[in-house]
């Protein structure tokens, strides 16, 4: 004859539950949080594309893009090619892959909005020409600046994305602050830091 399931006793008022047990919430319970959980996505949905600076419309004045992105992590003077004089740059470094540069005409309104993290733009970079200052201007501060026995000088880094694979910009900076070289390379996380 099979035993018969014990009966349930709810605990008396104010005693305390062993950690083992689970309490079940009510439906209205239930249905309350998973509100509270969509409004706070919704919400988080649309904070994250009013601070994308991918989605800046051209043309935005310079208070648009201060209000919706923020305090840009950096600024700088342009000579006006292609009519830009002023650059508002945001950089996710060190923890992020991300930079854009956001360029502004003299009258302060939106000309471009680019992610400076990317492979085509890397061949922007002239050896031999570019100072720290252009490093800068276009890249914004490294997440890591380090040096290697075979060059005399520092060798800064930035992290970007290309697609599903981490990677390293390295950019070799002599002592007169002149760029002597560059590369990318792949970035090695392990397993326990991409959450596998």
């Amino acid at each position: 004859m099979p035993s018969a399931a014990p009966a349930l006793n709810p605990p008396a008022a104010g005693a305390r539950l062993p950690r083992s047990a689970a309490v079940v919430p009510s439906a209205r319970s239930a249905r309350r949080g998973a509100t509270a959980l969509g409004l706070a996505l919704v919400a988080g949905l649309l904070l994250g594309c009013a601070s994308d600076p991918a989605r800046l419309p051209l043309g935005s004045d310079r208070a648009t893009v201060l209000e919706r992105l923020g305090t840009p992590t950096a600024q700088y003077r342009l000579n006006a090619d292609g009519g830009a004089t002023e650059r508002l740059q945001y950089s996710a470094q060190p923890a992020g892959q991300r930079v854009y540069n956001v360029d502004l005409n003299a009258s302060g309104q939106v000309l471009a909005v680019t992610q400076a993290m990317d492979e085509a733009a890397f061949g922007r970079i002239q050896v031999d020409r570019w100072t720290r200052d252009d490093v800068l201007r276009e890249f914004g501060p490294p997440f890591q600046i380090t040096g290697v026995h075979a060059f005399t000088g520092e060798v800064w880094t930035w992290r970007y994305s290309l697609g599903p694979w981490n990677r390293l910009l390295h950019i070799y900076i002599d002592p007169q602050g002149v760029v002597r070289r560059w590369h990318p390379a792949d970035e090695y996380l392990p397993d326990r830091v991409l959450g596998r």
